[in-house]
């Protein structure tokens, strides 16, 4: 990681890895750069990401007790339109339950601004904290084929009807590091995450 950093600055540009998209308290999305830490705004209705923001970095909200504002929060909402999509086509995951150390094969089906969705071997329990390892869409990580591991939340487990098939988890994601390697990969979860950022 250092010597990537180091040749970086030597071209004077950054190759730019992105974090999950995150919100300032006046509600606006943006996204901080894992390697140069500039800031860019995050359009969630196209997917993409807009123009840096200039002149200084903008205060995040606070970060610890802040899930009542999180994507993955219990909240009474009134309706609102589906948020967009990105459509994984059954993309190979895996996934396990903080605090344990087995991994389980399942298959994403999509992303979108409230998280993950996809099939599990069985019915995860609402409210669970999860971590995931799946490749990233560049539309969020600003690389082709980045694989992460993302920590979040179960929100929502629906059965598969009439017995046949997987169950259909959906997890809010709370944010991600890219993995450049098999060597990053966790053996374990951490007992104590740092509290999610509101997105």
């Amino acid at each position: 990681m250092g010597s990537r950093l180091l040749d970086l600055f030597r071209l004077g540009r950054c190759s730019h890895e992105f974090s999950w998209p995150r919100r300032w308290p006046d509600g606006e999305y943006y996204q901080v750069c894992l390697l140069c830490g500039e800031e860019y705004k995050y359009d969630w209705k196209t997917m993409s990401r807009q123009e840096r923001v200039a002149g200084g970095r903008r205060v995040e909200p606070p970060r610890a007790g802040a899930r009542q504002g999180h994507a993955c929060a219990r909240k009474k909402v009134s309706w609102s339109p589906r948020a967009r999509r990105i459509k994984l086509h059954n993309q190979e995951m895996e996934y396990r339950e903080v605090g344990t150390a087995a991994w389980h094969r399942g298959t994403v089906e999509n992303v979108s601004q409230t998280g993950v969705l996809f099939r599990a071997a069985e019915v995860l329990a609402d409210n669970v904290e999860v971590e995931l390892m799946l490749e990233m869409p560049r539309e969020i990580t600003g690389l082709k084929h980045s694989q992460v591991i993302a920590r979040g939340m179960v929100v929502r487990s629906v059965p598969p009807e009439n017995g046949k098939g997987k169950p259909a988890i959906a997890a809010g994601i709370w944010d991600y590091r890219i993995l450049h390697d098999k060597e990053e990969l966790p053996e374990s979860s951490v007992a104590d995450p740092q509290g999610p950022v509101d997105v």
